[in-house]
């Protein structure tokens, strides 16, 4: 007979001591001081947006971003993996909504603002290119060469929501956003005070010409610094399960077993566990030293034996980075010379001039410079969109995209 024990997972549990100070805390209306109220919502235009009982602040945020035309994009947008026909592996639609339910989990239990959670989260990736870190990498080269500016996907979410779009979002959700980078893991995360727009525009201007400021961004708000360690476990055991589907690797046997597990039903669970146990009634959020440790090891882990697939980073730059490239030079040349029939005008200044208000069309138009209006376009790409626009535009190209279909 099959042993049973040895599929069986290691699910931990909070403490008697924390859930009847968390039940203790709800029955006797204790309000978490940290939590972010949405009547202190800050806007650029603050005569608009007003909080109130039927859409409160945070909600109106929620609402701003998945009512965005650039939402629906999620569906078709790489998180990990690329070059599959395969409605099982994750994409970044999926990766969001992942990180708003972990994150509203952790976020609800410590007491805090689960619409301003939702909303960070739901809009983290917004600005995401096409072909994931691969594409961030190689729209950012474009950008460096013809600009002497670097494109990352955190700041250019701001950008789509507050440039591009001119949602008018609160602050509170914009500096959520630019600081939600999942890719740095820290022991703690603490919130650091932010005065005004003119700070949070700083910030964002800082991060285009200085490489370096993208490792330096700290949220403001508790509810930012959850969805930013969330970032990370929605996808650590996630990123696991694709690579399995994509038949990258037969099983995670591979992997080490860490502090919480390593399958993604652990993860998820223990590291919830842990940073509630370390951080109800903080004013910052913590996991423990063993757990720090095994995110570091999980994620050093995953690099060596699945982010670097020689096989998939050889089709990224032997066909995906001369691409980027290619069709980057042609926009600009297209927009530089005012040719009308070209598809930047019609797919992107189009789109953008019936998807903002006039006020904000009017000054996308006027203060957008050619080369960051070229990333803007490619930036707002699906996977399938980049492909086809490309075949469309260089026809005789010897670079194409083979798919994995479901029956490879």
């Amino acid at each position: 007979m099959k042993d049973e024990t040895v599929n069986r997972k290691n699910y931990s549990r909070l403490s008697k001591e924390i859930e009847e100070r968390i039940i203790s805390d709800r029955g006797n209306g204790v309000i978490n001081p940290c939590f972010t109220k949405n009547e202190d919502a800050v806007r650029r235009r603050q005569d608009w947006d007003k909080n109130t009982l039927l859409r409160p602040a945070y909600v109106r945020d929620v609402e701003k971003i998945m009512h965005s035309p650039y939402y629906n994009r999620y569906a078709d947008k790489t998180q990990v993996f690329s070059f599959y026909k395969n409605d099982d592996i994750t994409r970044r639609a999926l990766h969001v909504q992942l990180v708003s339910r972990i994150s509203r989990n952790i976020g609800g239990l410590l007491g805090l603002n689960t619409d301003l959670i939702e909303a960070i989260a739901l809009g983290h990736d917004i600005g995401h290119t096409p072909f994931g870190h691969a594409g961030e990498r190689y729209l950012s080269e474009c950008l460096q060469k013809h600009a002497g500016k670097y494109f990352n996907h955190n700041v250019h979410s701001v950008r789509v929501l507050d440039d591009i779009l001119n949602r008018n979002v609160s602050l509170q959700t914009l500096d959520g956003i630019l600081c939600h980078n999942g890719e740095f893991a820290m022991k703690e995360y603490r919130p650091v005070p932010l005065e005004d727009f003119e700070s949070f525009d700083k910030k964002v201007l800082e991060c285009y010409v200085d490489e370096a400021a993208i490792g330096k961004l700290v949220p403001y708000t508790l509810e930012a610094c959850v969805v930013r360690v969330c970032d990370m476990i929605a996808y650590l055991g996630k990123d696991r399960q694709d690579a399995i589907r994509a038949n990258l690797i037969e099983d995670d046997s591979i992997f080490d077993e860490q502090a919480f597990g390593k399958s993604n039903p652990e993860i998820i669970n223990n590291l919830i566990v842990n940073i509630v146990e370390n951080s109800y009634g903080r004013d910052y959020i913590a996991m423990d030293e063993e757990y720090y440790k095994a995110i570091k090891s999980t994620k050093k882990e995953n690099y060596e034996k699945i982010y670097y697939n020689e096989e998939v980073e050889k089709t990224y730059k032997d066909s995906i980075r001369p691409m980027f490239h290619e069709m980057y030079d042609k926009l600009l040349d297209d927009l530089k010379n005012g040719r009308k029939d070209s598809v930047i005008f019609s797919h992107h200044i189009e789109f953008v001039k019936d998807n903002s208000s006039s006020y904000g069309y009017d000054r996308y138009f006027s203060t957008t410079e050619p080369e960051q209006m070229v990333v803007d376009f490619i930036a707002s790409m699906t996977d399938d969109y980049f492909v086809d626009l490309f075949e469309y535009m260089f026809p005789k190209s010897n670079y194409k995209v083979e798919y994995i279909s479901y029956f490879d």
